[in-house]
């Protein structure tokens, strides 16, 4: 006749015998944009990715809204190893690979699919990324942020109407030099400041894609929205290379596998919504300006290439090369 185990020695017994479940190591992922705009989506995407690709043995905590810093401060911390990943525009990188200022040149791509052909395609866009993990970081896939237009109390069609009128932007010398040649004075500040200071009359305006504008209400306190489209501005994401040499080979795989599917995801995210945007903005009293004097500011930002070329000589002519031909072949 058996005898049933009192229930707490079942208990003991399950306990002893249990394996312990495998220890998860959280990473960290900052970046600046808000909880509903499409960088915090990707991210998320990306987070789900990771843990899924590697079993669980990951999982990516994303801290949005420059809850750990500005972009400066994130890719800082990037290279020093106390961020894992964060996700920036490509001329934010330029601090620590000063030719990616390069990228901010105006009006290279004219298109989306021309701007994915160029960061996917470009041979010396590859060079200048390869240089990054010497620099204490490295870039896993580029994510999409779109073309950067104008946010202006006042209405704004022309260079001529720039003339004087006070606009944020963030610091990169190229844009300084494009956005200074249009005839703009500018206001470099953290992107978290920008909608008081239009608010309070510091500056009139502001540049940005217009998913930027949309997640951040910009719109609200500059209604004037120009679609200048003057630099196509993806948003590469990066991991520290403290963080990435910690990882085995497959979990390397892993990760830039949910890098990249994460930027496709971003890509058809921001391709798709910016005509939504400009309606859901517009119906919210924003005045949309879609056919600005485009020829007008191309011309006025050739100083801007000028100063490039005394700078950074045959990197220009490289960069220029593999955009010309992006605009020739793709559609």
């Amino acid at each position: 006749m058996s005898k049933k185990l009192p229930l707490r020695a079942v208990a003991a017994a399950a306990w002893f015998v249990a394996l312990p479940a495998a220890a998860q190591t959280i990473l960290k992922f900052s970046h600046t944009d808000q909880q509903a705009g499409a960088r915090q989506a990707a991210a998320q995407v990306f987070a789900k990715k990771v843990e899924e690709l590697t079993q669980g043995r990951y999982k990516v905590n994303v801290f949005c809204c420059s809850q750990l810093g500005n972009d400066p401060k994130n890719i800082e911390q990037l290279a020093l190893g106390g961020i894992d990943f964060t996700v920036s525009g490509t001329g934010s990188y330029a601090p620590h690979v000063p030719t990616l200022n390069l990228t901010a040149l105006p009006y290279l791509v004219e298109n989306y699919k021309q701007g994915w052909a160029l960061y996917d395609n470009s041979k010396w866009l590859k060079e200048q990324f390869d240089k990054a993990p010497a620099k204490g970081f490295r870039f896993l896939a580029t994510w999409e942020a779109g073309f950067r237009s104008m946010t202006t109390k006042d209405p704004l069609n022309s260079p001529a109407q720039a003339k004087g009128m006070k606009l944020r932007t963030f610091p990169n010398e190229m844009m300084r030099w494009t956005l200074e040649s249009m005839g703009f004075t500018i206001q470099i500040m953290p992107l978290p400041e920008v909608y008081l200071a239009i608010q309070q009359g510091a500056v009139q305006g502001q540049e940005n894609p217009v998913d930027t504008i949309f997640s951040n209400k910009f719109y609200e306190v500059a209604p004037n929205i120009t679609l200048t489209n003057h630099v196509y501005s993806p948003i590469p994401l990066a991991i520290s290379e403290k963080t990435w040499q910690k990882l085995s080979p497959a979990d390397q795989k892993a990760v830039t596998e949910a890098a990249q599917i994460a930027g496709k995801f971003s890509r058809e995210m921001i391709a798709g919504n910016d005509e939504n945007q400009l309606k859901a903005m517009a119906a919210k009293g924003a005045k949309i300006n879609p056919k600005p004097d485009l020829a007008a500011f191309r011309a006025a930002v050739q100083p801007a290439y000028a100063k490039a070329k005394e700078k950074y000589g045959a990197d220009v002519d490289a960069i220029l090369k593999d955009a010309d031909t992006v605009r020739k072949t793709v559609k």
